[in-house]
């Protein structure tokens, strides 16, 4: 079965967080609004979130890699190559995700450090709140 991504961290337009209800198979984010409940396609949703995320990595490739490696705790060259091989293949990773979902420990985690998307009836991003860390710019 598909999952709706991020469940919990859609919002309407008014700040209400937005169930997830599946049409068939198909999950959806349920947004009422003047009485009527609109069913919005989660993937399509969670796909904009997808590729706002990718391109932010992107942007940000080398510090995203020396992010990673500085958690893993490994700095050798064979590990920065896997590390940057799976950023270059990202699409990968969020094609699995639709099919194993977020967990919610993890969606729950987000939402704690202020992750959120807020959405219109149409099914488009309008906002997308991602936490942010300081940079450390005397390392640490």
């Amino acid at each position: 079965m598909k999952k709706a991504l991020f469940e919990g961290l859609v919002l309407d337009e008014a700040g209400n967080a937005l169930p997830v209800a599946y049409v068939g198979q198909d999950p959806t984010y349920v947004l009422v609004e003047d009485g009527f409940k609109y069913h919005v396609d989660a993937r399509r949703v969670d796909e904009q979130v997808l590729n706002a995320f990718r391109e932010h990595v992107q942007q940000n490739e080398a510090l995203v890699s020396e992010g990673v490696l500085r958690l893993l705790g490994r700095d050798d060259l064979f590990t920065k190559a896997a590390v940057d091989q799976q950023i270059r293949h990202l699409d990968q990773h969020f094609a699995q995700l639709f099919e194993v979902g977020i967990p919610e420990q993890v969606r729950r985690y987000l939402g704690m450090l202020g992750f959120s998307i807020i959405i219109n009836r149409h099914g488009e991003v309008v906002d997308l709140k991602m936490p942010s860390a300081p940079i450390d710019s005397e390392g640490e």
